[in-house]
């Protein structure tokens, strides 16, 4: 009965969703990235990003998965906004790495319009505190607006895919009214 108590308790933590570690105004450690837009490799440097503007740097658990492709698709569909707002959007995973070329091009998915990186092992998510706690290799769902000064503007962490565009494109956009 008591394992199965603990076993109950032990689910339901999983479950829960994650509290972003870094808060607003905790620095945000800069990290270059190998990965993929519009199915073509690249470099991502955080500390190159920041010097265009602010960036919306968005860890999800792994490459082709339902929530992953759902919310990749609602950023693809959203980059005219975060452009428009002088933003540049990054997607972070260190799950299914091998299929981070496909869903970058993918109509369904990222469309190209921005870049997705590896991280192996988890180590980027890691100095973010965005571990999934049920695999602590790959990524938690956990989105960061930074500013050019490599501050945290905001940060917001739920499993549900269905409210990281909107949190973090209001918190651009009332950046730039500033």
């Amino acid at each position: 009965m008591k394992r199965l108590a603990c076993l109950a308790a032990l689910t339901a933590l999983a479950a829960t969703p994650a509290f972003a570690a870094l808060k607003a105004g905790d620095k945000a450690p800069d990290f270059t990235a190998p990965g993929f837009q519009a199915g073509k490799s690249l470099t991502f440097s955080l500390a190159q990003a920041r010097k265009k503007g602010p960036v919306v740097l968005y860890f999800f658990p792994a490459a082709d998965t339902k929530g992953c492709n759902l919310e990749a698709k609602m950023f693809a569909d959203a980059m005219p906004k975060f452009t428009a707002a002088g933003a540049t959007v990054i997607g972070v995973t260190a799950g299914n790495l091998d299929k981070l070329q496909q869903i970058s091009a993918d109509t369904d998915k990222c469309s190209g319009k921005f870049p997705v990186a590896a991280d192996p092992g988890a180590k980027i998510a890691r100095q973010y505190d965005a571990i999934l706690a049920a695999k602590p290799d790959w990524s938690d769902r956990t989105s960061y607006v930074i500013s050019r000064s490599g501050q945290v503007v905001h940060a917001y962490s739920k499993m549900d895919p269905n409210e990281h565009v909107s949190e973090t494109l209001a918190a651009v956009q009332s950046m730039k009214k500033k």
